[in-house]
């Protein structure tokens, strides 16, 4: 049978409805025919995004981008091997050959079929590929290896002047909400989860995929994949929190020249560095050129930087083939005694997890993959590699990690927050755990979800969301307002600043640290909240410090003052005023399709009274100035939501940034751009009968 024939019979198997905002909902007779089905659906989409996902995986960003992106792609190839990848799926279950199969003929079809579409660099996608991006999550840990000191250390003066241009993670806090509520809490006595990633805008499209063969699964996918990372079936949800469960260690080497070859030293013993030769490809000037990299690996992973006359190599989980099967299969499961079976794959490594099901069960999952170490070192910094008592002793099981299950409070909560305030009072101690289970520390946002979660009520799917992740609170300038106003009453009388800012500082008083598109306190919050975090950075603050106590603590009168005078005057100079709404300072706008986005203040835009997760806002968006800009654009927070209640039938709402096409000429590009700045959520389409009801478009994969 030749590709084209097993495409369309693939096809043929294959049903798609696009619903009013243009989800795909895709049925297949199998699994296969559902993930070919849902992989051509995302192509429709924005097929640009689906590869340049790849293109990134597998280490050929250079091939596209030239030379600046050749030392990301040396990152990548530490860890993805072209024929260990292949090695990895030719030994692969046949149940996941067969997705992968139907992955890679679902991207080639789309091509085949639209050939107006012009691929950047693969133009047929193989089905060992889907190996190399497996996991999902938007902050992968392969991306905490700096791409500088990679470049120092590997190849110091070849392009000498060449400065990778580092993710920052603090820039804006990438993470997300979990909330889960038992059954004894809700109104219906049905247990309800809330869903709300926080994202790059536009990282992850919304998709219903259908198989015969049990699957029916909604929720997030990120592009390019193959299962719903965030989302639900019939009978259980599954939400991913970034969390500081430490999966991730580096190892200072000693290391000396022994006949020719590098070696470490390993208690008593010399070890030979096993090398490794990558090629790597970069465009320039129009030609595909070559250059060799010879890394070193010891047996803790590979050698990324030199610290202190030392070479320091990295330990994190490298186990594709289980995390793609993990990653796949939860989205299957009908219970949680079948969903805590593929946690003990233990490779979500980046992220923890809150479950909720029919049952009335509510989890939470404090890290998975957690390697097991003596807790006498320090592990928030490098460990002497040469030590074995360093070296970790396999993996701690689930119930040894923070691990809550069904708790009397009635309700979980975790905001990239201290797990130890999950459940408020009622929480687990972190004295009870080894340090590194969890590094996490509080932030506003799990501060306020605490708040508002032990005050006694019926939590219904309404209210979860409107009263509980989209609360406007930004409690981080609860302990800084008071602290502002003190230093400013005791300003000298003759001091101009006096009258200069008294009215922002009576605005700052009496304002009710509630976010929204009129609040003029927001704007004067932020603007001041901003010069803060900018002194802040100069204190020695401890690292499990909650940040705004110890700047309220530590932050000299003159300072605040400073900082607020600082804020009016750049208002004013922006904005013509200081007493400017926040919704016109800070909006949504998309207008263009890159995956880095472009933004104009001359461009139409609308008004958001979201914030920064920075500043404790639950809806999350993260805004700020561009080069050529004055007002604040958002492009990360809140991007895919839903609120899923489990009953007798499963009912969701959900929201999505902007819209589900990334073509700007697409009906389905901003058409959720108004409800979505709005929190207007939509009923989600999940049984047959409402999808058919509510189908614009039906149609093969194939058809036009």
């Amino acid at each position: 049978m030749s590709d084209l024939q097993r495409w369309e019979r693939r096809a043929s198997q294959v049903e798609i409805f696009r619903d009013g905002l243009g989800v795909p909902h895709i049925y297949g007779k199998t699994d296969g025919d559902a993930v070919f089905g849902m992989i051509y659906a995302q192509c429709e989409d924005d097929f640009n995004r689906v590869e340049m996902n790849y293109i990134t995986a597998m280490g050929r960003m250079a091939e596209v981008e030239g030379v600046k992106e050749l030392y990301a792609d040396l990152r990548m190839k530490l860890y993805i091997d072209e024929a260990v990848v292949k090695k990895e799926y030719q030994q692969a279950p046949k149940w996941l050959k067969q997705l992968m199969s139907a992955w890679a003929d679902g991207i080639n079809y789309f091509l085949h079929t639209h050939p107006e579409v012009k691929p950047k660099l693969i133009t047929k996608f193989e089905p060992w590929m889907a190996l190399t991006f497996s996991e999902g999550s938007i902050g992968g840990d392969i991306e905490t290896i700096s791409v500088n000191q990679l470049k120092a250390f590997y190849d110091k003066e070849f392009q000498a002047s060449l400065v990778y241009q580092e993710r920052n993670f603090d820039e804006e806090p990438k993470g997300s909400n979990g909330f889960a509520i038992a059954p004894q809490l809700s109104a219906t006595g049905n247990a309800l989860l809330m869903i709300n990633p926080h994202t790059s805008f536009y990282f992850r499209p919304e998709v219903h995929m259908v198989s015969e063969e049990g699957l029916n699964a909604y929720g997030a996918v990120t592009w390019g994949q193959f299962f719903i990372y965030q989302g639900f079936n019939e009978y259980n949800g599954w939400m991913h929190t970034s969390a500081k469960a430490d999966a991730i260690d580096h190892f200072a080497l000693t290391v000396e020249q022994r006949n020719g070859k590098y070696h470490y030293k390993f208690g008593e013993e010399w070890r030979p560095f096993t090398e490794k030769t990558i090629q790597l490809t970069y465009k320039e000037d129009g030609q595909l050129l070559k250059r060799s990299i010879t890394a070193y690996y010891s047996h803790h992973g590979p050698v990324i930087r030199e610290e202190d006359e030392k070479w320091v190599a990295i330990a994190l989980m490298v186990e594709r083939e289980k995390a793609l099967t993990q990653s796949y299969l939860r989205t299957k499961t009908t219970n949680h005694q079948e969903f805590r079976a593929i946690m003990d794959l233990k490779t979500n490594s980046s992220n923890s997890t809150m479950y909720a099901d029919r049952d009335g069960n509510i989890v939470y999952y404090h890290g998975n993959f957690v390697p097991k170490r003596d807790p006498s070192f320090d592990w928030r910094g490098v460990v002497d590699g040469s030590n074995p008592a360093t070296d970790w002793r396999g993996l701690h099981d689930v119930e040894e990690l923070i691990y809550l299950e069904n708790p009397v409070t009635g309700w979980i909560q975790h905001c990239n927050s201290d797990p130890f305030n999950a459940l408020g009072k009622m929480s687990p101690k972190r004295e009870d755990f080894p340090p590194y289970v969890a590094w996490d520390v509080e932030n506003a946002r799990g501060i306020n979800a605490v708040r508002i979660l032990e005050q006694p009520r019926k939590w219904t799917l309404e209210s979860m969301i409107y009263e509980l992740a989209y609360d406007p609170h930004i409690l981080a300038f609860e302990p800084l307002v008071p602290v502002l106003k003190k230093a400013f009453d005791q300003l000298p009388a003759t001091d101009p600043r006096k009258s200069q800012l008294q009215s922002a500082v009576d605005t700052l008083v009496a304002w009710d640290l509630k976010t929204h598109v009129n609040s003029v306190a927001t704007s004067v919050a932020v603007f001041w909240g901003n010069q803060l975090m900018g002194m802040g950075r100069g204190l020695d603050r401890p690292w499990d410090a909650y940040v705004f106590d110890y700047l309220a603590e530590h932050l000299t009168q003159k300072q605040l003052i400073d900082a607020l005078d600082k804020a009016v005057a750049k208002l004013g100079e922006d904005f013509g005023q200081w007493n400017t709404p926040w919704g016109e300072i800070n909006r949504f706008q998309r207008v263009t399709n890159a995956i880095q986005g472009k933004f104009y203040d001359e461009l139409p835009s609308l008004p958001v009274g979201f914030n920064s997760s920075m500043w404790g806002s639950l809806a999350a968006y993260g805004s700020r100035a561009y080069p050529n800009t004055k007002r604040f654009y958002g492009n990360v927070g809140n991007s895919f939501v839903a609120a899923v209640e489990f009953g007798e039938k499963v009912k969701a709402k959900s929201i999505l940034a902007g819209g589900q096409s990334g073509n700007p000429f697409s009906p389905h590009f901003v058409d959720q751009a108004e409800m979505y700045t709005q929190a207007q959520f939509k009923d989600v389409l999940y049984y047959r009968e409402d999808v058919e009801q509510h189908a614009r478009k039906k149609y093969k994969p194939g058809q036009r």
